[in-house]
């Protein structure tokens, strides 16, 4: 009885136990979602002081986790993972509304078992980020005058007209005539 107690049983509870953060994670998901009307209005106080600081560590982060602010997706929390708690790690350092107990629920289960919280921070991050391209890429557009637009889509119309009618061509070359 003794081996059996001491050797075989906990390595049984071991196998059953590897599910044993969904729960727990699930909870901090529970909690996350309770407190998120405090950190919006946290956000919505503190937007201004924090735009130049997400910005920074934005622009400082790797590629993936750029990608994974524009366009979160689980898949891709899941294939970068550490990178994402470093992101949230950072987001901490400058007390980034909710992001304290993300990274906490993220470093502990993993960002893929709180994909909801983490998504939601990167959606408020992605604010900052979107707002800050649209004001770059904006000016680009106001300078090209009207003239020019049509002269360039008039041009692309009639190099999609010539490949269809070579694609015609071709297709009618291809087919023997019918009796």
């Amino acid at each position: 009885m003794g081996y059996w107690s001491s050797k075989v049983l906990p390595k049984i509870k071991k196998v059953f136990e590897k599910n044993g953060k969904k729960p727990a994670a699930a909870e901090a998901c529970k909690s996350f979602d309770d407190s998120k009307g405090e950190i919006d209005k946290e956000f919505e106080e503190k937007k201004a002081e924090l735009q130049p600081k997400v910005v920074e560590i934005y622009e400082a982060s790797s590629a993936e986790v750029k990608a994974l602010v524009k366009e979160p997706k689980e898949a891709g929390l899941k294939k970068h993972s550490t990178a994402v708690n470093k992101f949230l790690e950072e987001l901490v350092k400058i007390e980034f509304p909710g992001s304290k107990p993300v990274s906490e629920a993220s470093t502990k289960y993993g960002p893929v078992l709180v994909s909801g919280p983490v998504l939601f921070v990167f959606e408020k991050v992605s604010t900052f980020i979107i707002t800050e391209e649209k004001e770059v890429e904006a000016p680009p557009a106001e300078a090209a005058t009207s003239g020019e637009v049509t002269v360039a889509v008039e041009e692309k119309a009639e190099i999609v007209v010539e490949e269809e009618k070579k694609e015609e061509a071709a297709v009618e070359a291809a087919e023997p005539p019918k009796p």
